[in-house]
């Protein structure tokens, strides 16, 4: 079992910069693929990134890359989110995921096993 606290979101102006982390319980969290999810009011959920187990390979949804960047520290239980030159259509609740898995790949469409409560990131124009 692997609990997930994450914790960085807030209200931040159009062009800033947040950074959230999130918090796993457990011995093996080196071995979980990592994810950050967002929800829209009104629209459904999506994978923003994920970071697989040893931090060699990574996915960006299109609408986020070079302005996100995930990150772990596996000796903290730790997964990051930078987010940089915000947009008010970054604004969601953020979830943080984990997916037991030691493959190196990363596949958009997998579900994952572990989730978090989310962190409100609102962006104001």
């Amino acid at each position: 079992q692997v609990q997930l606290v994450e914790s960085g979101g807030g209200l931040v102006q159009a062009g800033g910069s947040l950074r959230l982390s999130c918090a796993a319980s457990g011995r093996t969290f080196s071995s979980y693929t990592m994810a950050w999810f967002r929800q829209a009011p009104g629209k459904e959920r999506e994978l923003v990134t994920a970071i697989s187990w040893g931090g060699a390979n990574t996915y960006y949804v299109d609408s986020v890359k070079g302005r996100f960047t995930i990150s772990r520290d596996n000796a903290k239980n730790t997964v990051y989110l930078q987010m940089k030159s915000l947009k008010p259509e970054d604004t969601a609740v953020y979830y943080c995921a984990a997916k037991n898995t030691r493959v190196t790949f990363i596949n958009p469409r997998w579900e994952y096993d572990y989730w978090g409560q989310g962190t409100q990131v609102t962006v104001s124009s």
